[in-house]
C-alpha cells in the first residue's frame, strides 16, 4: 500500500541500501537520474551511476574495464574532449566531492548487457536498480504511430528484467513531451500509462523543485555538461533544465533544435515511475530480443514488428 505522504519510488525503494541508477537510453540519460539519485543519498543509501553510452570507450586504460562490458569512467580517464558525458558527470560530482566514478555499458544486444549488468550486481552487492529515460519513449509498447529512438531504452529493459534474483527493479522517465521531436505520440504514452495503472505498474509523477537541494544541484550539472559539450550538447536534459527554471513554449537551448518548435512545460520536470517487470510484460516484442547480441539485431527486431504491427492512430491531446 501507498501513501500521499511518500512517493510510491521512494516505498518502493525504503529498503534497499545500495541502488544502481542507470541511464537506458545512451547519451546524457543518467543526467535525468541525478536528481533522484542526490535524494536517494540524502536517505543514507549507497547510490552508484551507470549509463548505457555511446561514447568512445577505445582510449580506456585496461584497469577500467572492471568487468566484461562494464567500464569505470572517472573524472581523470582518458577519452574525447569533444563529446563524453559519463567523464563529464564524473569530473561534476568530483567538483561537488561526491562519488565520482560513471560506469559505462557499451551499445551492445541484450545477452552481452545483461551479463555486464549482473557482473555489475554482484560486484557493487546491489539490491536495487533503477532505470532512467530522458523521454519517455521506453513506456511505448511498439503499436504507436511513432517510436522515438527505442532501441537502447528496449536493450535495457530487456537486460534488467531478465536478471535473476530479487532485485526491486524500477523505471522513471523524465521529460514528458520531449519525444515529439522524434515522433512520439504523447497521448499513446498516457494511454499506455493508464493501461500500467490497471495492471498496478505506474507508480506515479514526482515533480523537481528548482529550489530543491536536488534541484538546484541538476540544473547545475546541465550548465556545466552545456559548458563542456558546446556542440553537442543534451538537448533533452536543456529542455528539462528549462522547464525546471519556469521557462514556457519555444525554447532553445542549442541550434540543434532550430526549425523545429519546442513545447517546454512544467511537465518535463516530472519523474513518471513504473514498475520495471511490468513494463517489460506490456511490451509484446521484449521477448524477441532476448538472443540478440549487437545492437543492430536489436534495430531490425524492432523495425520488422513495428513495420507488423496494427499501429494505434496519432491522435491529439484534446486539451
Amino acid at each position: 500500500m501507498f501513501s500521499l505522504i511518500e512517493p510510491p519510488v521512494f516505498s518502493r525503494l525504503r529498503r534497499a541500501e545500495r541502488v544502481l541508477v542507470a541511464g537506458a537510453g545512451g547519451g546524457f540519460d543518467v543526467y535525468a537520474g541525478l536528481p533522484l539519485a542526490l535524494a536517494l543519498r540524502a536517505l543514507g543509501k549507497q547510490v552508484h551511476l551507470a549509463n548505457l553510452t555511446f561514447s568512445d570507450l577505445r582510449r580506456l586504460d585496461p584497469a577500467e574495464w572492471v568487468e566484461p562490458g562494464v567500464a569505470a569512467v572517472t573524472p581523470n580517464s582518458p577519452g574525447r574532449d569533444d563529446y563524453f558525458p559519463e567523464r563529464t558527470l564524473a569530473r561534476w560530482l568530483a567538483s561537488r566531492e561526491l562519488p565520482s566514478t560513471v560506469h559505462a555499458f557499451p551499445k551492445t544486444g541484450v545477452r552481452p548487457l545483461r551479463a555486464a549488468y549482473s557482473a555489475l550486481v554482484a560486484r557493487l552487492g546491489l539490491d536495487a536498480i533503477v532505470l532512467v529515460d530522458g523521454g519517455t519513449d521506453i513506456l511505448l509498447r511498439g503499436d504507436e504511430a511513432g517510436l522515438g529512438t527505442p532501441e537502447e531504452d528496449m536493450t535495457s529493459l530487456a537486460a534488467v528484467a531478465g536478471l535473476p534474483g530479487d532485485l526491486e527493479r524500477l523505471v522513471v522517465c523524465l521529460g514528458f513531451g520531449i519525444d515529439a521531436y522524434h515522433g512520439v505520440c504523447h497521448a499513446h504514452v498516457l494511454e499506455n500509462l493508464a493501461g500500467l495503472e490497471r495492471d498496478g505498474s505506474y507508480l506515479g509523477v514526482l515533480s523537481i523543485p528548482a529550489n530543491s537541494a536536488e534541484g538546484a544541484a541538476y540544473l547545475d550539472a546541465v550548465a556545466h555538461a552545456q559548458d563542456a559539450t558546446p556542440r553537442r550538447p543534451s538537448i533533452v536534459n536543456g529542455q528539462i533544465a528549462a522547464a525546471i527554471r519556469g521557462e514556457f513554449g519555444d525554447v532553445h537551448i542549442t541550434d540543434r533544435t532550430g526549425g523545429s518548435e519546442l513545447f517546454v512545460n512544467p511537465l518535463m520536470g516530472m519523474y513518471f515511475t513504473v514498475d520495471l517487470p511490468g513494463l517489460a510484460r506490456s511490451i509484446g516484442y521484449l521477448s524477441q530480443l532476448e538472443h540478440t547480441d549487437h545492437a543492430h539485431e536489436v534495430v531490425q527486431v524492432i523495425r520488422a514488428h513495428h513495420k507488423a504491427a496494427h499501429s494505434r492512430p496519432r491522435r491529439s491531446i484534446p486539451h
